[in-house]
């Protein structure tokens, strides 16, 4: 055995662990080693009174002080000039040896000339079946790889010998090594200091083994070696200082002209590693990586030292170490899948049952439904009629509306696209060479979309194959999406087809990264579609961080969070604007273009309508259907639905029934509000928000309450009882559903084969491809006067609308602008207007019919605009059209205005912002084999549950 053995015991408490409690742990375990040490060294960092006096009684020849900052190299460093003994073990307050250690740590180190240090096997504190480590790896590419941590202890690898390092905690080191290699690289920042010791001793033309039979318990309290990830602040801590020691280790390690490169290549590596991190669902990697990146970085001074340290012993070439290095092979096993199996206590989820159950043949019923119902949308290219509008005509034009610059209406306005445009956008180039064509197939699958998202909600809710059937049949039988449908609003439809997906990954985003990355995205989704769901759905945020804080200890809040970054980032430029305008109530208006259609109104009878969830003054359409007849018993008709609703926390799962009716209550108090509100405006006309989305939000928590109660609260052996109310509900809304799924066959709905613009042939040709051909449009109003508005390009478009203009309540610089120039235009009394319209860029003027039917004020008004714009010589009728009587302006037509040299920047600004924060949310919602695996572990039924059989 080595004749002399001098043990450094560095003590450094991290502010949580109870450290006077380690050292005497340790303390204790060093005086009872059978082989005591010589000489016991105390190197005390920093720490309280209780620390210092446990220090000093302890049998040690001194006690070191140091700055609490100092860390585990340097303070080993510190004693290196006056080692006394022939062999260097080193400990910390946090590693007890048992009694055997030492006595056989020594004996192999004494038995094996050429070894320079060998190391224990570490154990759990207070658990020694649990390996913490025996021996770490390092692939080509510098990874190190623990070869046995967090196994349980069964004697598996207690016949290793030869390995590459091994954890600093407990190591012994022969003196002479110690001094030729220059002791443990501060650089290191406390991680991989023992495999960095090994790598150098091996290139030295020593070895590194193992002792398996030599037993060290360590708490992980930070103090030597990484701390145990307990806590986030450990988990970044441990992180960083991983990755630190990774780059500085590849920055030592390699050959001297290769440097330059890997030292270029450090934060491109980082940007990668962000993206894998997200994949991987593990952006708290994220901020280390970087912080870690950069450190390495800034540090050229300690990697010429520790270049220098490793030159100064190397004998060896790096060739020597590759039979030590970890393969991919290895790598794989070490890591790789530990099959689908749950842990004994887990959960494993059950199939999904999508076939079996009758999931896809509801989808194919209800496109079978769609196509009877909307049979002539099989022919149509262009969807209009309602609020609806067609696209762009390419993906170029749909993304130019979608970002920050000058909008496609207004003579010259210049600010943020609504989100709604990001939508259409995305939803126009799912069909690149007929953008318009994806509307009419968006319609014509709307029923079967619907169904299958209502089919996937309910299994957060049921496990049941006929309840999960019942509520994709009740989803897509919704009145506020029949009313959508039939009505032509794009924006309620799509809010309708998104919500039931939020449900499903909002009820999770507490479980897992890649269920919030999937709720952040369909969160800022459905407020870019429905903006009036935004109060709402923020006090369901906040209530789930509560929730989270008290019930869970705080265990997802940062998931949670998460989940509404993507929609304040997405929606920020908008209200910026509209806090500066000063309207911020117009922030809550219907997006796309504002239609003031048939809807209830704010009175009694019609917010009676409402609490039965239907947003029509027809109710429902049976007072056009039996025109006449009473209607009083249609309401009626949601009535089981909701009394099956409100009985939901009367059951066993009565958490999820108060949940599912308080957010039925949302809902409801979200129509309830929006009905009597307008903030925006068509022409001269008020335009109410449509209640429709939130009646879609309290349908879906009167639907999962409902479910609620079949499921839990009818006993197991009355399955006809359950079978046969669900039917029944189900009769009752499909007999409610009738009018609109026969809208179309009567002639009642609003939807007509649209134009492909809503500007006359000669203009649309023209402006095609030329977004900067402008055309004033002349409206008269049947109130008495004459609405202005510009439009560039060929066609007002679905996502060409902007709130900036339909919200405004008090005149720009530019209306004011138009409307002189529109007052010049239906009169005789100035000349040069058309010199004036031209200056601005707009070739064209169109003179478009008012609103049906005609008034006489109206009528007078458009005899004498005609008269007017006849007489003017710089303009040149081309006719009458569809759209109205146009003409064109013969002078020379300047360009159109341009934008202000810093609105290029902005754009590029908000576009880069946005396409992060988005492409990270993507990245986290993307599924991945372990995520899956991790999703299999937990119930697919949300909350504690009752249920037995199917």
């Amino acid at each position: 055995m080595p004749a002399r053995v001098h043990a450094i015991l560095v003590v450094r408490p991290d502010g949580r662990t109870p450290a006077a409690h380690h050292l005497r742990r340790t303390l204790a375990a060093v005086a009872e080693q059978t082989r005591p040490v010589d000489v016991l060294t105390i190197v005390l960092c920093g720490g309280d009174d209780v620390l210092a006096d446990v220090a000093r009684s302890a049998p040690a020849e001194s006690v070191v002080t140091a700055p609490a900052s100092t860390g585990y190299a340097a303070a080993i460093a510190l004693v290196t000039p006056r080692l006394d003994g022939d062999a260097l073990w080193l400990l910390a307050q946090d590693t007890a040896p048992e009694r055997e250690a030492l006595a056989r740590l020594a004996g192999a180190l004494e038995l094996a000339p050429s070894v320079a240090c060998i190391g224990p096997k570490v154990v759990r504190w207070d658990d020694r079946s649990e390996i913490v480590s025996l021996g770490t790896g390092m692939t080509r590419l510098g990874r190190t790889v623990g070869l046995a941590d967090g196994e349980l202890d069964q004697g598996q690898h207690d016949g290793r010998d030869d390995v590459l390092g091994a954890d600093v905690r407990g190591l012994l080191v022969r003196a002479d090594a110690w001094r030729e290699l220059g002791g443990l690289d501060p650089a290191l920042l406390g991680a991989d200091e023992g495999l960095d010791l090994g790598v150098r001793a091996h290139l030295a033309g020593a070895r590194v083994s193992l002792a398996p039979s030599a037993i060290v318990a360590a708490a992980g309290d930070g103090v030597a070696g990484l701390p145990t990830p307990l806590t986030g602040q450990r988990r970044r801590r441990a992180t960083f200082a991983s990755r630190v020691a990774q780059l500085h280790r590849r920055l030592v390690y390699a050959h001297v002209l290769a440097v330059p490169l890997l030292w270029l290549a450090i934060l491109p590596l980082a940007l990668w590693r962000t993206v894998v991190d997200l994949v991987r669902k593990e952006p708290g990697s994220i901020l280390p990586e970087w912080g870690a990146a950069v450190t390495a970085m800034v540090r050229p001074v300690a990697i010429a030292r520790s270049r220098r340290r490793l030159s100064s012993s190397k004998r060896s070439s790096w060739a020597q170490l590759a039979p030590l290095r970890t393969t991919g092979t290895e790598l794989r096993q070490r890591f790789g899948d530990d099959g689908d199996e749950p842990p004994a206590a887990g959960h494993r989820r059950g199939e999904l049952r999508f076939l079996a159950g009758g999931g896809a043949w509801l989808v194919l019923g209800a496109l079978v439904v769609s196509v009877a119902a909307f049979p002539a949308l099989l022919a149509w290219p262009v969807l209009g009629g309602g609020a609806l509008q067609p696209l762009r005509n390419t993906v170029a034009q749909l993304r130019a509306d979608a970002a920050f610059g000058q909008r496609a209406l207004g003579l010259d306005t210049i600010g943020p696209a609504d989100p709604f445009a990001a939508v259409i956008g995305i939803l126009g180039s799912l069909s690149p060479g007929e953008p318009s064509r994806a509307i009419v197939v968006l319609w014509i699958l709307a029923l079967p979309l619907a169904a299958l998202g209502g089919w996937f909600a309910a299994t957060r809710v049921t496990d049941r194959s006929m309840l999960r059937l019942t509520g994709g049949v009740l989803w897509a039988l919704s009145p506020t999406l029949l009313a959508a449908l039939t009505q032509g609003r794009p924006s309620a439809v799509l809010a309708h087809l998104l919500l039931p997906w939020l449900f499903v990954a909002g009820s999770v985003a507490h479980r897992s990264w890649a269920g919030a990355g999937a709720t952040s995205l369909l969160l800022a989704a459905v407020i870019a579609v429905a903006p009036s769901l935004a109060p709402a759905l923020a006090v369901v945020w906040a209530a789930s961080i509560a929730l989270a804080v008290v019930l869970r200890a705080g265990r997802g809040v940062a998931r949670l969070i998460w989940t509404i970054i993507p929609t304040l980032v997405v929606a920020t430029p908008l209200v910026w604007s509209a806090i500066r305008r000063g309207e911020v109530w117009g922030l809550l208006s219907d997006p796309g273009m504002p239609w003031a259609g048939p809807q209830v109104a704010a009175d009694p009878v019609g917010r009676a309508l409402l609490a039965a969830g239907i947003p029509t003054p027809d109710v429902a359409g049976w007072a056009t259907l039996i025109p006449g007849a009473p209607t009083w018993w249609v309401p009626l008709l949601v009535a089981p639905l909701a009394l099956l609703a409100l009985a939901a926390p009367l059951t066993q799962r009565w958490a999820a029934g108060i949940v599912l009716l308080a957010l039925a209550a949302l809902g409801l108090a979200t129509a309830f509000a929006a009905v009597g509100l307008s903030v925006s405006f068509e022409q001269s006309l008020p335009v109410p928000i449509w209640p429709g989305c939130g009646l879609s939000l309290a349908w879906l928590g009167m639907l999962g309450g409902a479910i609620v109660t079949l499921d839990a609260g009818l006993a197991p052996k009355l399955s006809l009882v359950r079978g046969l109310t669900a039917a029944a509900v189900v009769a009752a809304i499909a007999v409610l559903a009738v009018p609109a799924l026969t809208a179309m066959a009567r002639g009642t709905a609003s939807l007509a084969n649209g134009p492909e613009s809503t500007l006359p042939a000669y203009v649309a040709a023209e402006g095609r491809d030329d977004p900067d051909v402008g055309t004033i449009v002349l409206t008269p109003q049947n109130a008495g006067g004459v609405s202005a508005r510009v439009v560039w390009g060929g066609s007002e478009t679905l996502g060409g609308q902007t709130t900036l203009l339909s919200t405004r309540t008090e005149p720009s610089p530019e209306d004011a602008a138009i409307a002189d120039i529109a007052a010049d235009l239906v009169t005789s009394s100035a000349e040069n207007v058309v010199s004036d319209l031209a200056g601005h860029g707009v070739g064209f003027v169109l003179l478009a019919p008012a609103l049906s039917p005609e008034s006489d004020a109206a009528r007078a008004m458009r005899l004498s605009a005609t008269t007017s714009l006849d007489q003017r010589d710089t303009l040149d009728a081309v006719g009458e059209t569809e759209k109205g009587t146009l003409w064109r302006v013969t002078t020379e037509v300047a360009a159109r205005p341009g934008v202000p040299a810093s609105v290029p920047a902005t754009a590029g600004l908000i576009a880069a912002a946005q396409f992060a924060v988005l492409a990270a949310a993507l990245l986290l919602a993307v599924p991945t084999a372990a995520s899956r695996r991790e999703a299999r572990r937990t119930p697919r039924v949300v909350g504690p549950h009752w249920q037995e059989g199917r």
